[in-house]
């Protein structure tokens, strides 16, 4: 048994489980990272099929027209995506052109369609120049029965008929469950095996709904890991927040790809967001994450998704919130400060950004102000002879900016005249430590100029 994946495939395809070197002897151990036991874990070895330009339509405020959705495939592309799901070209005339106008883009992320299991739908999605063809029917007893009303007998043998008539144009083909989550699971086991035989790329897994808990997931994935060879799609949806954490779970069970969406968008709440994904895999293989995916185009495609959709990067967004890298407690400023991995499992720097140590306010410690006084380059040391202790001379400063903080919150301005002003007044030898009564008056005359 390959101890980093399951056993290799014996029908010529790919079960998406490489090997991983080890870790150098050097390299810190990384509490998040997979375990050397979990032989089937994908953690650190994965694709991503986004999903912006399908399920992303789904989402309420969505409408790309061409131009915009030329822009969002190319700036997936940039980011590193492996493939790129657009809408069914047999939705409308013009999702068919746009899928045509993106197939000719000529990028590197490989492009494919989501149809249903139709015989129709088919023959319109292979004409457009995708590189794939993914196809979804409802397995659940909701669906067949309240949707499209069909039993498993007939979706089976329309399963084998779409799959075949795409395998013959030489093209990638998906099957997914839809609901897989609420069907049986004997009935899935059945028609998952029996499309891994006739040469399927993938199965797909779908949590519709967004009902599935990581436990379920990983039961459900590691029991199909062990009966299909084929690679194994997940997708996601997040009615009750799972999502991430699903994912994850789905990789560490066996699954080989996960859907995404920029910002999450998509039908209701939406499915596994990109960013968010990207983070939590990152935490636990970050020299792996960064060699497939160019981080810094994060907060680009996010920004561009967010105005075409008309809504607002949440602040809590991981990674690109705006105050995902920002640390205000005066203990955790101290300890940022001394070395940023005490509170920070991501590192701003390979995401392009920057961290921000908020000190205008009651929590804030003397030790980030030292940081602040130091970027401003004023004088404030033990060294300076003509100057009474630095340490001191911080510690009151400090004081006077949690004062004025106990009535509002200091902008970095404010923050930086109190310094200033502090400063110029002990060199100047106006003001001494402890005298916060003259320094209000230094403040008050320097606010009138």
């Amino acid at each position: 048994m390959n101890p980093g994946g399951a056993a290799p495939s014996t029908n010529g395809h790919s079960n998406g489980v490489n090997g991983r070197a080890a870790a150098g002897p050097t390299q810190p151990r990384n509490p998040y990272a997979p375990r050397y036991s979990d032989y089937l874990s994908n953690v650190s070895n994965f694709k991503i099929i986004e999903s912006t330009l399908r399920e992303g339509e789904q989402f309420a405020n969505a409408f790309f027209d061409t131009k915009t959705k030329i822009a969002i495939a190319k700036a997936l592309d940039a980011f590193g995506v492996e493939y790129i799901e657009l809408t069914s070209p047999a939705a409308s005339e013009q999702s068919r052109l746009d899928c045509e106008a993106i197939c000719k883009l000529g990028l590197k992320a490989k492009i494919l369609t989501h149809i249903r299991c139709h015989m129709d739908d088919a023959r319109i999605a292979v004409e457009t120049g995708v590189d794939g063809v993914d196809v979804v029917i409802g397995t659940s007893s909701f669906l067949r029965e309240f949707s499209h009303g069909k039993d498993m007998t007939y979706i089976t043998k329309t399963a084998i008929e779409v799959i075949n008539f795409v395998k013959s144009k030489g093209i990638e083909v998906r099957f997914s469950s839809e609901d897989s989550f609420r069907s049986d699971l004997v009935d899935l086991l059945s028609i998952y095996q029996t499309v891994d035989k006739i040469g399927v790329n993938r199965v797909g897994v779908a949590d519709t709904v967004g009902c599935a808990n990581p436990r379920q997931v990983y039961d459900l994935v590691r029991t199909l890991r062990g009966v299909v060879s084929c690679d194994i799609e997940i997708h996601l949806h997040n009615d009750t927040g799972c999502a991430i954490a699903n994912a994850y779970t789905a990789l560490e069970a066996g699954a080989t790809h996960i859907d995404t969406s920029v910002l999450g968008i998509g039908e209701r709440v939406g499915i596994t967001p990109l960013g968010a994904l990207v983070a939590c895999l990152y935490a636990a293989n970050p020299d792996y994450v960064k060699s497939k995916y160019n981080l810094p185009m994060l907060r680009e495609i996010e920004n561009l998704v967010a105005e075409a959709v008309e809504v607002s990067i949440p602040f809590q967004n991981p990674v690109t919130g705006y105050c995902a890298f920002t640390h205000k407690a005066g203990i955790h400023a101290k300890a940022i400060l001394n070395n940023p991995s005490t509170y920070e499992i991501l590192k701003p720097e390979d995401f392009g950004l920057t961290r921000y140590v908020s000190i205008g306010h009651r929590l804030t410690g003397w030790n980030a102000v030292k940081s602040r006084v130091e970027q401003l380059k004023l004088d404030m040391t033990d060294d300076q002879a003509s100057l009474p202790s630095g340490f001191f001379c911080i510690k009151d400063a400090t004081a006077k900016i949690k004062e004025l903080a106990d009535v509002r919150t200091q902008s970095m301005e404010d923050v930086d005249t109190v310094l200033r002003v502090y400063h110029s007044g002990i060199v100047s030898g106006k003001l001494d430590i402890g005298q916060p009564h003259i320094l209000d008056a230094l403040l008050e005359a320097h606010r009138a100029t």
